[in-house]
């Protein structure tokens, strides 16, 4: 097995945390997300064949590309509404913040 360590992108905005896992050659299928006591994983594992025929054998090879990353997320997190799409080669992991941790804005109190 080898160890192929994607980019990662991690973008915050004012609703949520945004992962992006540049992974090309992964289908959707190839990875797992999980979520335990505040920890993010996500981990793939791709098995390519690579079959070679002759005229009196036939020689195969398996290659096992995997890789796991973990984060900790903060408890600022809404985990129940984690969301993940896959588009071109990126996975995207979307984390939304729970409301009382958006940033709200600055509004003025009347004073009575």
């Amino acid at each position: 097995k080898r160890m192929v360590m994607p980019a990662v992108n991690i973008i915050e905005s004012k609703d949520d945390f945004r992962i992006e896992v540049a992974a090309p050659g992964l289908d959707k299928a190839d990875f797992r997300i999980n979520i335990e006591n505040n920890v993010l994983t996500i981990s793939a594992e791709k098995e390519e064949k690579h079959e070679d025929k002759e005229e009196h054998f036939m020689r195969r090879e398996f290659n096992y590309s995997t890789f796991s990353r973990s984060f900790t997320l903060p408890d600022s997190m809404d985990t129940e509404k984690i969301s993940a799409k896959h588009k071109d080669g990126v996975l995207n992991v979307i984390i939304p913040k729970k409301e009382e941790a958006k940033e709200k804005p600055a509004r003025t109190i009347n004073i009575s």
